[in-house]
């Protein structure tokens, strides 16, 4: 705070000068390395912090479609990307800025906004890579929407587009503004009048902000319990969720990890959450890329007899970009999903925090389905694909501006479109390399290599609960 920061020309030339470090024109480049990793052994060392029991289930998912397997696999794009120049711009990346990581929440006015919504893999980084992750997530929605590649490209380079140009708009801004900035329907609605975008795109939003609040707490409650009053308990729907209970003693330690986090928590939340006591808890499977971690669902209840409250309590894990950053987490594991929320998002949610269990793992809280709410990707047509490609880009710069030098950001991206080119073609050519990722996956799970099921047997996921968080 006592030394001035750059002015404003010195950050403009700074972003001039990343050109030399990696053109734009290169950002279209993508070839594998000699000597690549191979893919199924870098997910096989994620695994050790995982439940066994859900390692199986885990790899169908993921063995599913190449999308899911993209979604699955951020540490195999993230070591690809690191292999790569770099334009040493860096920002708080969200790490896995794939379409289905964007979405509507209620923010703490519950005003319905639509943000980046995962934070599990976020790390500091260069720009360029959420910025690719993102385009290649098209060209593969695209194909899984059963759409063209032309289709994808086309959403890919629209999202590049909406990213420079909502960069540059930013860039006039001052640092408040840009900090402050949010995407609620006034704000979005003023972006599809100022850029022209069609009916679809206006027609959509309405129709998604309608979805998300529809998505209430209560909504929640009803769909993962059952009872009346104070009978209300959570249902076994292996293997989505398993009832726990709080006599068990998987059900303890998560009333303890509750405990801690209420305890660690800031003033005001520790007060709302007095307000609050423990009925029932269980373990929820969500997801592709978080299978095999422990997810907890907590159901409490308030002062009159409908005031009900699910709190999710997430195990964390080391990012995927930490091997190749080598920018080391922030406290931890969960403190670092905590501290990119509060830096990617004007609103995170008034219950996220961060604690650990009683032999240190650590864990995330938030609120479950608090009006979170983002369209099956399958259902949009190329039109929609498009324009929801254009929105995520659009808020994936929010998210930059607020992280990065939005001055140098805007002098690297230019005014040309060769930033949104490249960033379709990378996208094609990396979208061939996840199909043949993919390809090597089944042919592992086919091979006996790695496990694949779509079932969980129960007792052995409890007991492998108790296991991790060291009850036996």
């Amino acid at each position: 705070m006592t030394a001035p920061p750059l002015t404003g020309p010195a950050r403009v030339a700074t972003g001039h000068a990343a050109r030399s470090l990696r053109s734009r024109r290169s950002l279209a480049d993508w070839s594998p390395a000699p000597d690549r990793p191979d893919p199924v052994a870098a997910l096989l060392a994620q695994e050790p912090p995982r439940i066994p029991a859900l390692l199986p289930l885990r790899h169908a998912r993921m063995a599913a479609t190449p999308f899911a397997f993209y979604r699955g696999s951020a540490v195999v794009m993230a070591t690809d990307l690191a292999g790569r120049p770099a334009t040493g711009l860096d920002v708080r990346l969200s790490g896995d800025a794939h379409l289905s990581n964007f979405g509507f929440f209620a923010a703490a006015d519950r005003r319905v906004v639509f943000d980046l919504d995962d934070f599990d893999e976020s790390l500091p980084g260069p720009f360029e890579w959420d910025l690719l992750r993102l385009a290649t997530s098209c060209i593969l929605a695209a194909r899984e929407m059963g759409a063209s590649q032309g289709v994808g490209l086309t959403a890919a380079r629209q999202a590049g587009a909406a990213y420079r140009q909502s960069v540059r708009e930013r860039a006039a801004r001052t640092a408040l503004t840009n900090w402050y900035a949010r995407e609620d329907a006034l704000a979005l609605g003023a972006w599809v009048k100022r850029d022209r975008l069609g009916r679809v795109m206006r027609t959509d939003l309405r129709k998604d902000r309608a979805a998300a609040r529809g998505l209430t707490t209560w909504s929640a409650v009803t769909s993962l319990t059952k009872g009346d009053g104070p009978t209300r308990r959570f249902v076994d729907k292996a293997p989505t969720v398993v009832r726990l209970g709080l006599t068990s003693p998987v059900g303890r330690a998560v009333v303890d990890i509750v405990e801690h986090y209420v305890a660690a928590s800031p003033p005001a939340r520790r007060e709302a959450m007095s307000r609050y006591f423990i009925v029932d808890v269980g373990h929820k499977v969500v997801g592709v890329g978080s299978v095999g971690l422990m997810d907890f669902i907590v159901l409490l209840r308030g002062p009159i007899r409908d005031d009900l409250l699910i709190l999710q309590v997430k195990q964390a894990q080391e990012s995927a970009l930490s091997g190749v950053t080598q920018v080391p987490d922030e406290g931890s594991y969960a403190d670092r999903v905590v501290t990119s929320a509060a830096l990617i998002q004007p609103d995170p949610d008034v219950f996220l925090g961060s604690t650990r269990s009683a032999t240190g793992v650590p864990f995330y809280v938030r609120q479950l389905r608090d009006m979170k709410w983002a369209p099956d990707l399958t259902t949009l047509t190329s039109a929609g694909l498009v324009e929801y490609a254009q929105l995520c880009g659009h808020t994936l710069a929010r998210s930059h501006a607020r992280t990065g030098d939005v001055l140098a950001l805007d002098a690297y991206l230019g005014r040309s479109g060769r930033v949104e080119r490249a960033a379709g073609d990378f996208a094609v050519a990396y979208a061939k390399q996840v199909r043949s990722d993919t390809a090597t996956f089944r042919a592992a799970a086919k091979s006996g290599a790695l496990s694949s099921a779509t079932t969980v047997d129960g007792d052995e996921l409890v007991a492998g609960l108790a296991t991790a968080l060291g009850l036996c």
